[in-house]
């Protein structure tokens, strides 16, 4: 069982008069923040906003770095080449660091948002070119990534930290990965299934597929999408579940430690 977790949430996808999410209510109730960085979604009022209010609470900021595509809210598969991948990612993450350098506050994580994601999860060479964005930036900085991914197999082997990541509302295929979101059941709604699924991969590392079968998996960080309709109440659901069970809730930082 594991003693502590973090939960994580995806924020700061807002952007001009358009608003996505709950930020205000769902901040309070998790220790990280992955923080849209322009690309997919956010801009820089709400960038700022958002860093400023996870550093008021404590909350660890990392940079939510995505394709390029608004329209598609950074969920579309994109062809781009590994050396397009790389300085997309170095300029997501210094955008942000901006904003946590401008208030005096650490960036503790990254983590890859939608297509680019669930894309560098199973190729090797978008991994790659993920975590050279990364570590070329600060090698210090978290990889949040899949369990058994190829993402966390290149982060590991450039030496980067990693936080194995799994997700509360999201449903499960057979061999670990997300369900579609063009398929029924992958977003999950109802806050007592949802912080059941939470307090199972915690404690066993098993988590059931939408075939009925369990999935084994290691995790030290638990992911509410901040998009999600119901997030606010997932999220509070979940924390209000573990803790009862006497799990700590702890940032990143705090989870995986300094690494360099």
């Amino acid at each position: 069982m594991n003693a502590a977790i973090d939960l994580n949430c995806d924020l700061g996808e807002s952007f001009g008069p358009y608003t996505i999410g709950m930020d205000d209510a769902v901040l309070p109730l998790v220790t990280s923040a992955n923080i849209a960085c322009g690309f997919h979604g956010g801009d820089p009022r709400v960038m700022e906003r958002t860093v400023e209010r996870a550093a008021e609470l404590g909350i660890g900021i990392g940079a939510h770095v995505g394709y390029p595509d608004r329209v598609g809210f950074g969920r579309r598969e994109i062809h781009a080449t590994a050396g397009e991948v790389r300085t997309d990612v170095i300029y997501q993450i210094g955008a942000l660091y901006a904003f946590c350098r401008a208030l005096g506050v650490e960036l503790q994580h990254v983590k890859p948002h939608g297509a680019l994601y669930n894309q560098a999860a199973r190729d090797a060479v978008l991994a790659q070119a993920v975590v050279a964005g990364i570590a070329a930036f600060d090698r210090r900085l978290i990889v949040l990534a899949p369990p058994g991914s190829q993402l966390a197999r290149a982060a590991v082997a450039a030496g980067l930290p990693v936080a194995l990541e799994g997700f509360a509302d999201r449903g499960y295929n057979p061999d670990g990965s997300l369900v579609s979101r063009r398929q029924d059941g992958a977003v999950l709604h109802d806050p007592a299934e949802v912080a059941a699924r939470a307090l199972r991969m915690v404690r066993e590392g098993k988590v059931r597929a939408v075939d009925g079968r369990d999935v084994t998996l290691t995790v030290q960080s638990l992911c509410i999408h901040g998009d999600n309709p119901a997030s606010v109440s997932l999220a509070r659901a979940v924390r209000q579940r573990l803790e009862a069970a006497g799990v700590a809730i702890r940032p990143l930082r705090a989870i995986v430690g300094h690494q360099a």
